[in-house]
């Protein structure tokens, strides 16, 4: 593991909250206050505008690379 993986593991998340659409993206309302803006490799349809959680990395311009999306 090099200094790039500890990072990447330093910015590991795991968050709730309604899942919803911000024109063409996908934003979490998170349960703890705030939004994220999602990048997700594609669109999980069944939880639109739904209670989600959600795991991946926070990226250094606040984005969210979404590694998984499950029901909350």
């Amino acid at each position: 593991m090099d200094a790039s993986d500890d990072a990447a593991c330093d910015r590991r998340i795991c968050e709730s909250g309604l899942l919803v659409r911000d024109g063409a993206a996908l934003v979490l309302r998170r349960d703890a206050g705030g939004v994220y803006r999602l990048d997700l490799p594609r669109v999980p349809v069944d939880h639109v505008q739904k209670r989600v959680r959600i795991t991946g990395v926070l990226e250094a311009d606040g984005r969210v690379t979404v590694e998984g999306v499950a029901p909350a």
